[in-house]
C-alpha cells in the first residue's frame, strides 16, 4: 500500500511539472543586444601541493540564429583589478547566421590574474536567438588533460 501511495504520488508530481517543464524548454527568449560577461582562469591552483597549471582560454561568440545576422561591437579583456587589457576589436564584427567568432588567450598568459575576464556587447536590427557567449579554459601537460566552460553571464539587455 505504501508503495503504491508513493508510485501516485511521483506519477502526480511528474504531471504536474511536466508541463510546466516543457513550456519552459519551449520558451525560446529573443533579443535584440546584450552585454554578456564571460570568467577567465589564467591558472588554477590544483594537487595536494596547489600547483598552478596554466590554462589557455578559447572565448566563442556563436550566433544561434538560422536566418538573422548580428554585430558584435565590442570584445574587451580585463584583468583581475577590473582593467582593460586588451580591446580585440577594431571596429564592430557582423557575425552572420550561425557563424562562430573565437579568441584565443595563449597559455601561459598571467596578465589577466585569476579573475581576468571578458565583456562582450552584441546588437541586432530586430529580436532574434540570443548568441551562446562562452570560455573554454583547456591544458594538457604531463600526459594529463583538464578542460572545463564557462557559460556568459548577461548583465544588461539592450
Amino acid at each position: 500500500m505504501r508503495l503504491q501511495l508513493f508510485l501516485s504520488a511521483v506519477l502526480l508530481a511528474a504531471s504536474i511539472s511536466g508541463p510546466t517543464f516543457a513550456a519552459a524548454a519551449n520558451d525560446v527568449r529573443l533579443s535584440s543586444g546584450q552585454t554578456v560577461y564571460v570568467s577567465v582562469y589564467s591558472n588554477l591552483p590544483i594537487g595536494p601541493r596547489a600547483r598552478p597549471v596554466s590554462l589557455e582560454t578559447v572565448l566563442t561568440i556563436r550566433n544561434t540564429d538560422m536566418k538573422r545576422g548580428l554585430t558584435i561591437s565590442s570584445i574587451d579583456y580585463y584583468d583581475t583589478d577590473g582593467k582593460v587589457l586588451r580591446r580585440h576589436l577594431a571596429s564592430p564584427l557582423a557575425l552572420g547566421p550561425l557563424a562562430t567568432k573565437y579568441i584565443h588567450v595563449k597559455e601561459g598568459e598571467s596578465a589577466g590574474g585569476p579573475g581576468s575576464n571578458f565583456i562582450v556587447r552584441w546588437r541586432a536590427a530586430k529580436p532574434m536567438n540570443p548568441p551562446i557567449v562562452e570560455s573554454v579554459m583547456l591544458s594538457a601537460r604531463g600526459g594529463q588533460g583538464i578542460s572545463f566552460v564557462i557559460p556568459g553571464q548577461v548583465i544588461s539587455e539592450e
